[in-house]
């Protein structure tokens, strides 16, 4: 069986991050850098892009999951990259109101090795105005 907390460190390398492990989730959380106001305030923590892989089997498959703060001009191209990626989009919505520029939250999964995930997306990063960071 793989070791999974080997297999977090490296997944969260990919990113350039500090990973979490607990429970059996390896958890990587990033941010995206841009200034965001909510109802006219500064706000710097609704933009995550947190990367999660958990439930990893014998063969190396495991749940990923991914939820990013998205400008709305960037979610064209982020979507049509995840899709052309083999990602499921399993969601897309707002999280807040009244925000500054409007934001929207994608959220991508598949069943696959964690590393091949965390490499796919981080191809799909570039296609947003500035890639997360940790």
């Amino acid at each position: 069986m793989p070791d999974t907390e080997d297999i977090c460190k490296q997944f969260a390398a990919v990113f350039n991050a500090q990973p979490k492990f607990e429970n059996g989730v390896c958890s990587v959380p990033l941010h995206r850098s841009f200034n965001v106001t909510i109802q006219g305030k500064k706000s710097s923590s609704i933009v995550p892009a947190s990367v999660t892989f958990e439930s990893l089997d014998e063969s190396g498959n495991a749940i990923n999951l991914a939820e990013i703060a998205l400008l709305e001009e960037e979610v064209p191209n982020f979507i049509w990259a995840l899709a052309q990626n083999g990602m499921i989009i399993s969601a897309l919505h707002n999280h807040w109101i009244f925000t500054q520029p409007n934001l929207l939250y994608v959220h991508a999964q598949s069943m696959e090795p964690p590393l091949n995930f965390a490499n796919k997306l981080r191809n799909c990063f570039t296609y947003l105005s500035s890639a997360p960071v940790s």
